[in-house]
């Protein structure tokens, strides 16, 4: 749905929170908890922490039932909550969020204060590692006197390859002064299409086109600024790392959501279907003063310590 039915996604998603979609899920996890239990009472912790809105209100749910007696966290992944995300809360004794909004958003549901914490999203501690630039540029065959971007271009199930086509020939054709990192993952084909049109415009040199990749943060590091979907994850490391987003295909639901949030803070800017990619792209790469001021507020976002202070609060550790 999220690849070929948007429409439908979206309706799934926001009909999620209220009504028959909502009965149908909550009946659905109901039926799962049975076996989740099982697993639980082979492990028996002392805390469950959850990160996906359905394991989170099973384990609410067998608490409820008294099946369990462990302490359970949620992790909201995203930069705006979800009704079910927020089932059976009395039954949840963490809530960890993105941003001080979202705590407000809880409370407003009726959740108590004292288990929400505005932490931010975890996040990788390599984000966290000051890397040596000039070393990393090397490795990618890149120069330092040029604004670096990162392009998150691939995915697994292609999402949105026509705009990101459109992009990367934008970026090829129209800016100079400018290298791109195209990270197409998985997929093959895609990378593929991106080789050629990198050969086409004779750009080898600026536009190096990647398959999947364990060095984000290194290449974060290097990088001005990030053209992606903004999923929680992606967003969260690069508001850690200090960069400004451009948005492109965002799933209906969360990742507008997400997408929203970045615009509202001027962190990033959203490129729609009905917008000129052209245009938007210029707005940004052709002025170095709105780069730095979206840098700063990227910055100003960023909870670079969002895992520790998950796990501390977890532990009981108030070190």
């Amino acid at each position: 749905m999220s690849k070929n039915a948007h429409w439908l996604w979206k309706h799934v998603y926001y009909g999620a929170e209220a009504g028959p979609i909502s009965k149908i899920s909550n009946l659905v996890n109901r039926v799962m908890a049975i076996k989740l239990n099982k697993l639980i009472n082979e492990i028996n912790p002392e805390i469950i922490i959850s990160t996906h809105p359905f394991s989170s209100q099973m384990c609410a749910l067998l608490k409820k039932k008294g099946e369990i007696n462990c302490k359970v966290a949620t992790v909201l992944t995203d930069y705006a909550p979800h009704g079910q995300w927020l089932m059976y809360p009395e039954y949840v004794d963490y809530f960890f969020v993105a941003h001080e909004g979202m705590k407000e958003k809880l409370k407003d549901n009726g959740i108590s204060e004292e288990k929400i914490y505005a932490t931010g999203i975890p996040l990788s501690i390599r984000f966290l590692v000051e890397y040596n630039k000039e070393e990393i540029l090397q490795e990618f065959g890149l120069q330092q006197n040029k604004t670096t971007i990162l392009f998150f271009a691939g995915g697994e199930f292609g999402f949105g390859s026509e705009m990101n086509i459109k992009i990367l020939k934008v970026l090829i054709n129209q800016f100079k002064n400018i290298q791109v990192i195209v990270v197409s993952g998985k997929n093959t084909k895609i990378k593929e299409r991106f080789e050629e049109i990198v050969k086409e415009a004779n750009s080898e040199e600026t536009v190096k086109v990647l398959a999947y990749t364990n060095k984000v943060p290194e290449l974060m590091s290097i990088s001005d600024l990030v053209i992606s979907k903004p999923g929680g994850l992606t967003t969260t490391e690069s508001l850690a790392s200090g960069l400004p987003i451009i948005v492109i295909n965002p799933i209906p639901g969360q990742e507008e959501e997400n997408a929203e949030f970045l615009e509202s803070h001027n962190a990033g800017i959203w490129i729609r279907k009905k917008d000129n990619a052209e245009e938007k792209l210029k707005e940004i790469l052709l002025s170095n003063e709105k780069i730095n001021e979206m840098k700063i507020n990227a910055r100003l976002l960023a909870k670079k310590n969002s895992t520790k202070e998950i796990c501390k609060i977890c532990l009981g550790d108030s070190e």
